[in-house]
């Protein structure tokens, strides 16, 4: 074909093309609107969308997985720009209602106005992990309109312009929500559960153990591999069900993908269950995942050393300080006469007097609780037993206190990284029957 004919041919398409087009009233219609009346009819459309559920609205927020788990938020919207909005933020699941606007700007954007749940994850002042110190949990209160699909309304984050999904809530919804507490309870343990956690994983054939850090007040979890020869690590942020905790995203075992961690009464665990044997479970434990041989400095024959903790200095802050210790702490001093306070509890190992427990105090004289150092090799901690009293017998006050020092199945020692205050070593010790655990210097 000649050139000229190519060219007369493309002439006479694209003018079919062009008339096709200036048929068309949709384009017409659109163009026609300007950018204001755009957003006008986007704000009808979500508002519109805000009032159609009856039930209002249901929004599981992870404000940033990597780091942090998810709070279910629940929203039901009335006609005159207020807003019924509950959460589990926290063991207040009631209801409370705020204000709300639809705002437009370069887009159309879902504003809480007033104060109410959802701007307790934008408090910089309240922040769950010391990296997110000044930021609080990421949370937003403004979010930015991007359509519907399958029912749900589809939304973008202020702060990190992450996708956020409201889905239709049931009546079911509102009335579960205050059972997501006790099962929130059960992870984060109280103040006697065991202080350590592991997560069990079963891939059919082999169970693999790892060491499972969790922050309950950032509802996230890291698991690092017990085993040496492996580096695998694996990060769990959950929100909360009236039955368990689900992981986002997944943990994938062989293939499978396990989210739905379900709260078993019966072993206090969450087991997540696949197909074929494959299984992941979270578990309470009182031994360290990780044992040292840090408790051999307290044997008989090493050198001398002592270590102490001191009531109203740096030590008191030790984030391994477990709610037990403090509170029989207070215990202690809420035995004693008025104007007596402990002032220190502090350990000698292989001093020339032996071996003991030593307590002082402001207003009475010290108290030493005199004990023998046994090895118990394999659980790889030590024993202290009983030997007297400076005082005769145990006081009543401190009874209770010391006998977790004095646990019958030990107690395990770790050299920890980080310092107090000052650059002494720091020590923790912990009960191996219980979640006492005290951290104190090493004074020598």
């Amino acid at each position: 074909m000649k050139l000229k004919h190519i060219y007369k041919y493309l002439i006479v398409a694209f003018v079919a093309v062009l008339q096709g087009a200036c048929t068309s009233t949709e384009a017409d219609s659109k163009f026609d609107q300007t950018p204001i009346e755009r957003l006008n009819i986007r704000e009808k459309e979500l508002n519109d969308l805000l009032l159609s559920s009856s039930e209002g609205w249901k929004v599981v927020y992870y404000t940033d997985s990597t780091q942090l788990g998810g709070w279910t938020h629940l929203f039901k919207f009335l006609p005159d720009g207020k807003v019924d909005m509950a959460s589990d933020f926290d063991g207040d699941t009631s209801t409370y209602r705020s204000q709300y606007d639809i705002q437009l700007g370069s887009s159309v954007g879902l504003v809480f106005t007033t104060a109410n749940r959802i701007h307790l994850l934008s408090q910089s002042d309240n922040y769950p992990t010391a990296a997110l110190r000044g930021k609080g949990f990421l949370g937003d209160f403004q979010f930015f309109y991007y359509g519907q699909e399958n029912g749900d309304i589809i939304f973008r984050t202020n702060r990190n312009f992450q996708e956020l999904r409201f889905v239709k809530a049931k009546p079911q919804d509102w009335t579960d929500l205050p059972k997501n507490t006790p099962i929130i309870e059960k992870i984060t343990g109280g103040i006697e559960s065991p202080l350590f956690r592991l997560l069990e994983i079963n891939d059919g054939s082999t169970t693999h153990l790892f060491d499972f850090d969790f922050n309950p007040k950032a509802r996230f979890g890291t698991a690092t591999s017990l085993d040496p020869s492996s580096n695998q690590v694996n990060y769990l942020a959950l929100s909360y069900t009236p039955t368990g905790a689900i992981a986002k995203p997944a943990l994938v075992v062989k293939g499978q993908k396990l989210s739905n961690f379900v709260y078993d009464s019966a072993s206090n665990n969450f087991i997540a269950t696949g197909t074929g044997g494959v299984s992941a479970t979270i578990k309470f434990t009182n031994a360290p995942p990780r044992l040292t041989d840090d408790y051999k400095i307290l044997l008989p024959g090493k050198i001398f050393t002592n270590f102490g903790y001191y009531v109203g200095d740096y030590v008191e802050d030790a984030p391994t300080n477990s709610d037990l210790f403090v509170e029989e702490l207070a215990a202690i001093n809420a035995g004693l006469p008025d104007g007596v306070a402990l002032s220190s509890v502090q350990i000698y190992f292989n001093h020339s007097l032996g071996n003991f427990i030593y307590y002082t105090f402001v207003g009475r004289s010290s108290i030493f609780h005199f004990v023998d150092v046994v090895e118990d090799a394999t659980g790889k901690k030590v024993i202290l037993k009983h030997k007297s009293w400076s005082t005769g017998v145990a006081p009543a006050f401190i009874k209770n206190f010391d006998a977790y020092l004095m646990d019958p199945n030990g107690v395990y020692v770790k050299k920890e990284s980080f310092k107090l205050g000052y650059t002494n070593t720091v020590y923790t010790f912990t009960g191996a029957t219980s979640s006492f655990r005290m951290t104190a210097w090493q004074l020598n």
